[in-house]
This record gives C-alpha cells, structure tokens and sequence, in this order.
C-alpha cells in the first residue's frame, strides 16, 4: 500500500502523521525494517532531509528505531506517547469528576457563608493570573505552572469561603492532583483554555449569595474542560 503524496505545509508534521498511520496499520510488521529514506521521499515527493526528520519524531516517540548501517525498524505499531496522553487525560478527567462534586457543593456553601475577604482572595488570585497570559489572554507557555498555581488559589479560596472545616482539609489534601491534573490540560494543545468570564461568573454568584446561582456556576466552570475530555478519550 503506497503512501500518499505529502503536501506542502508542514511537510514533517504530515510524513510524521502519515508513517505513523502506515505503522499503526500495519503496514510494516514489528521487527521488520521500512523503507528507506530514498524509497520514502520518492513516494512521498518530498526531501529526504524531511523523511529524516519525520523518521527521528517516530525513533523519539518509541514506534521505530534505528540500527547503525542497518536501517530503521519498526518497534511498535501503537505510538506510547499518545497512549500515555490518553492515560493523562483519563487521570484529569478523574480530577476534574472529584472537583465538580466537591467545588459544586463549597460555591453553594460560599454563596452562603462568604466573608468579604474571601471574594478579595478569589479576585486577587484571578488578577494574579493574568500576568501570565501572552498578548492573546492564554497562558504564557513558560509559565504554566505558575498560571496554574494561582488558578488553583482561586479554587482554594472558593472552597474556603464555605467556611467547612472538612471541606477546606480535602480540599487542601486534593489540591496537588488538582496543580498536577491543571499542568497536563494546560500542556495539552488539545484542551480548551481557561475562560477567565467563569471564573468570574463564579464568584459574581458567591457574592449575589444565591447558592443555587453559585452551584450551577461552579458545574459549567467545571464541565466544560471535563467534556472536552471526554470528547478526546471516546476518540482515542
């Protein structure tokens, strides 16, 4: 089965894509060699420089590997590296499923106990937040984890503002796989952004003092990331 002539845009990304779908398919069995660079880059009409390239993605991502003098061989025919994003994403899903049971019912809570130092927290850390964003409002990609430091001192200060002794002591335990689950999202070109119009609808609810506007705030806060992971894991 031939492979398809590549086209002109990013011609390492489409020869990594296109040997990867080859592999997966089984076009090369594992143990055996491809072809080499020459035969690829005439199939594909493209450099050998890019074949090159596209090879050493795939050696780098654990389905090919190369022998000195002997060629290039096929090592697995799954990619690890998209199978350990799909078990990331499946931790972050069971993240981001604990949070909305146990965020949901704090800005309930908050809507009902908050003390105005509370809200002063929650919009310091959101303001905070901001310092970190590039001129398009995501997340500076240097600094995601200090973006997410203060997106989790947001979440924090809204559990707090429950003013639940247990709630605030899971929560603080919860909140390291909370930074870690938000680091991989972040990470994840896959993942929708952060959108800072629910952070602070959120705390506009906890301050109107209606727990079930604040509940069902801090459910679409949380739904949204969890559908889209959803959405990734169904197709993987």
């Amino acid at each position: 089965m031939a492979l398809r002539a590549a086209g002109r845009q990013s011609l390492v990304d489409t020869v990594v894509d296109q040997l990867r779908a080859q592999v997966a398919a089984g076009e090369w069995r594992v143990g055996e060699r491809i072809p080499t660079e020459h035969a690829l880059a005439e199939q594909l009409k493209v450099g050998r420089n890019t074949v090159r390239e596209a090879v050493r993605v795939l050696v780098h991502a654990g389905m090919l590997r190369s022998r000195q003098g002997e060629g290039t061989f096929v090592l697995s025919t799954a990619d690890p590296a998209e199978v350990m994003r799909g078990l990331r994403r499946a931790g972050v899903r069971d993240v981001l499923e604990l949070r909305i049971a146990l965020e949901a019912e704090a800005a309930r809570l908050a809507a009902l106990r908050h003390e105005p130092a509370d809200l002063e927290r929650m919009r310091a850390a959101l303001d905070a937040q901001t310092a970190f964003e590039d001129p398009d409002g995501q997340p500076d990609s240097g600094s995601l984890e200090l973006y997410a430091d203060h997106d989790v001192e947001f979440h924090r200060a809204v559990v707090e503002a429950a003013h639940n002794s247990a709630l605030t002591a899971t929560y603080a335990w919860f909140s390291s796989s909370v930074r870690e689950a938000l680091v991989t999202a972040l990470g994840d070109r896959d993942m929708p952004r952060i959108v800072h119009g629910d952070h602070h609808a959120l705390m506009e609810a906890i301050a109107s003092g209606d727990p079930d506007t604040a509940y069902r705030a801090a459910r679409t806060l949380l739904e949204r990331p969890k559908q889209a992971v959803d959405s990734l894991l169904a197709e993987s």
